[in-house]
């Protein structure tokens, strides 16, 4: 009883829906007679037939199933000549300069229509494509506005209809026929009709038009997002993956072809999937702030390890509410400049070569002073002494002791970060140590040591010399893998938090390493005091040094087998002392 019923209730729906289509169509083909009141007043109404509308619902359902422009002429074409009965016919569209250009054309006498066959008068077509009201003569050779023209002689024609194809008043095209045979005169209410059907052809060759211009822009966005060489990334809300372009996947180091985008029938991949382990939570925290605020986020230098090696991005990361299923999302533009990074480095430590020449030259020309004066002196005593002028000897050696004191001082003034010249600027701590982590990594040293760190959100820039503070951490982590040595699982620990009561900066390195006795612990800021074979002393001395220099503390722990950990305590505003 239920499959009955639902049977005739799904047959009625269908009659329904014909029955309002058919409905339109009348009341386009009044809209047709009321623009032409000429016609109108021989116009039959028994003339419009159901079957003649039940003709155009399906040459429209015909001409509407494909949105290839080229296709739809060809069903345009062909429907037309079998719905009016005509010989000949032809298509012609505006061009970008409103010319009239042929698009296809139909000769029941010959399959393949030559332009020198089919010769139809222009000056119809201009003529409808001008005014945008169609043309019909029932006898063209009896009807004086047509027959002295050429191609009506020539072809015998008897019957023409011309019709503009338009979209909201607007002509974008016309359609022809003719017929040269006495038989086959076209009737006023086959105007009607043509009108109706020209019509529906136009809304079809307009949105195959529309489709063709939208497929082009696609496929040209395509090729640009694939052929660019910055990562293209495209998510929504629910971080399924929309776009993903081939610079991407070379970032992140993953197959295409394991991933299935939003429009694919399998499960969609979420963009957490490309990430290596530890990297989710600051990614999701960059997305999230998009999302949540609407406002462009950038990351200048986000650190990436993707298992294998490690990156330097940068992240530009936009918001957008025009995806698919009218889904929010974000668009993320992501550089691999790993290389850029490595060069400024290159760079930079070029110049602080050349600057060390230059100052190499100029501690050399020093200590020759030094040694030049010492060398003499120590010349000048041999010969007091075998000359028994010990008074003189005496001063001899003075002075050698003089100079060789002199040296000892200078050679503690390079060595002493106190005394190089100093340059205090606001800057990103976080950033600081990425770019010392990436920087040390490749050394042989800390092969095989895991470095974990770990940064407090939204801490503040700090007031500091880069470079002084840069080579503080840098010392701590050499101390670290020397006190490592040995160790299983060697592990440095960098965590980084800001105290806001204090305004105070804490920058803490652990290691695993073997730890040091209470005594030791002592002495190890103490200048020239080391426990290294090869140590000068000064590492730990000149650190605390500069720490103190920026108004902060140095603090350490440690345990014997178990490790040690520095903490650096930096005010937020200090001004070097």
């Amino acid at each position: 009883m239920n499959e009955s019923t639902d049977t005739e209730t799904g047959m009625s729906t269908d009659r329904i829906e014909v029955d309002n289509v058919l409905a339109e169509m009348e009341k386009a083909l009044d809209d047709v007679v009321s623009d032409n009141p000429r016609i109108t007043e021989e116009a039959d109404s028994s003339i419009i037939r159901l079957d003649d509308l039940k003709a155009v619902l399906e040459i429209s359902v015909a001409i509407n199933s494909s949105f290839v422009l080229e296709e739809i002429l060809q069903v345009v074409m062909q429907k037309a000549v079998e719905l009016l009965a005509a010989e000949r016919g032809f298509i012609m569209l505006l061009d970008s300069c409103g010319k009239l250009q042929f698009k296809s054309a139909h000769n029941i006498r010959k399959e393949d229509t030559s332009d020198e066959y089919f010769k139809i008068s222009n000056s119809i077509a201009d003529k409808v494509a001008d005014s945008g009201k169609p043309v019909y003569a029932s006898d063209a050779q009896e009807d004086e506005r047509y027959s002295s023209q050429q191609s009506v002689v020539e072809l015998h024609l008897r019957s023409i209809m011309c019709v503009p194809l338009k979209i909201k008043q607007n002509v974008i095209g016309v359609i022809y026929l003719d017929n040269s045979s006495q038989a086959k005169l076209f009737l006023k209410s086959d105007l009607y009709l043509f009108e109706l059907f020209a019509q529906q052809a136009a809304i079809a060759i307009h949105n195959a038009q529309l489709y063709s211009k939208l497929s082009r822009l696609k496929q040209y966005n395509e090729d640009i997002i694939a052929q660019s060489p910055v990562g293209l990334i495209v998510i929504d809300s629910d971080y399924n993956m929309i776009t993903v372009n081939e610079a991407s996947t070379e970032i992140f180091q993953i197959n295409k072809k394991d991933l299935n985008l939003y429009e694919d029938d399998e499960k969609t991949s979420k963009f957490f999937n490309l990430l290596p382990n530890g990297e989710n939570s600051s990614w999701r925290k960059m997305i999230e702030t998009v999302l949540t605020t609407s406002e462009d986020f950038h990351e200048d230098r986000y650190f990436h390890n993707t298992g294998y090696d490690e990156k330097v991005l940068s992240i530009k990361i936009s918001a957008t509410n025009s995806l698919p299923g009218q889904k929010t999302g974000v668009i993320m533009v992501i550089e691999d400049i790993t290389e850029k990074v490595i060069l400024e480095k290159y760079v930079i430590l070029s110049e602080k070569l050349v600057a060390k020449g230059e100052m190499a030259a100029s501690i050399g020309h020093e200590l020759n002073n030094y040694l030049t004066i010492i060398s003499n002196n120590a010349e000048l005593m041999d010969i007091n002494l075998k000359r028994n002028k010990m008074e003189k000897a005496r001063e001899n050696s003075r002075r050698v002791i003089e100079n060789v004191s002199k040296i000892k001082r200078f050679t503690d003034g390079l060595m002493d970060f106190s005394k190089m010249e100093t340059e205090m600027v606001k800057y990103d701590i976080k950033h600081l140590v990425e770019n010392l982590l990436f920087s040390i990594k490749t050394q042989r040293k800390f092969k095989g040591v895991t470095i974990d760190q770990s940064f407090e959100t939204d801490m503040p820039e700090v007031n500091i010399d880069v470079g002084q503070i840069q080579q503080v951490l840098l010392n701590l982590l050499n101390n670290a893998v020397d006190a490592m040595q040995g160790k299983d699982k060697p592990h440095i620990g960098i965590t980084c938090r800001f105290d806001k009561e204090l305004q105070l900066l804490e920058i803490r390195v652990s290691d695993n390493g073997h730890g040091m006795s209470p005594e030791v612990k002592e002495k190890i800021f103490q200048s020239h005091f080391t426990t290294k074979a090869d140590g000068h002393g000064l590492g730990l001395s000149n650190s605390r040094k500069v720490i103190i220099n920026h108004g902060g503390e140095v603090k350490v722990e440690s345990t014997i087998d178990q490790g040690t950990t520095f903490t650096l305590l930096l005010p937020q505003n200090s001004e070097q002392k």
